[in-house]
């Protein structure tokens, strides 16, 4: 019988790995502006993001890469902040994994959610030793779910591009 990390995987659709969680922001968090800290909506939608790697991967995944991340409004102080995740992208062994963060005041639930922040995140799928691993590849099943992964592969075409134009300009010209 072959080991599991020989199996071939099953794909996965992103509502298999999609997860939303919320906590209420407070003073500890903010900044000399009195909103909260960009950082700490950072690490909001990192944690969250790594949930659905780790759920869509079916183990542990690490952060590779923040592809994106993007500010959209202040969270204020009592703010409840929500994040939906979701994977966007499978490939061999990384992920791209969407966060969408949302806040509400805390005390008045007829307020409308603001669309604070989105951001994309890169996470790889690891082995206890620390190398990557297969992941399942995505199965999307509706239209937003095939326009997200075909943004995902956009982006990742311009971070490799990019890569390789940084990557080239070191090198620099050849000695002939």
């Amino acid at each position: 019988m072959p080991e599991p990390s020989e199996r071939p995987l099953e794909p996965r659709p992103p509502s298999y790995a999609r997860v939303a969680l919320g906590q209420v922001v407070t003073s500890r968090e903010a900044n000399l502006l009195g909103n909260i800290h960009g950082g700490e909506i950072v690490k909001l939608a990192d944690s969250a993001a790594g949930v659905v790697a780790q759920r869509h991967s079916g183990g542990p995944a690490v952060t590779a890469a923040l592809d994106e991340m993007t500010f959209l409004e202040p969270v204020h102080v009592g703010d409840i902040v929500r994040t939906y995740s979701q994977v966007n992208w499978a490939g061999r062994s990384s992920m791209e994994i969407g966060v969408r963060i949302e806040a509400q005041p805390w005390d008045d639930p007829t307020v409308t959610s603001l669309h604070v922040a989105s951001a994309y995140f890169v996470f790889v799928a690891i082995t206890a030793e620390g190398g990557s691993r297969p992941v399942p590849s995505l199965r999307p099943e509706t239209p937003d779910e095939l326009r997200r992964q075909r943004e995902a592969e956009i982006r990742r075409a311009h971070r490799l591009a990019r890569r390789e134009e940084i990557e080239s300009g070191r090198r620099g010209p050849r000695d002939t």
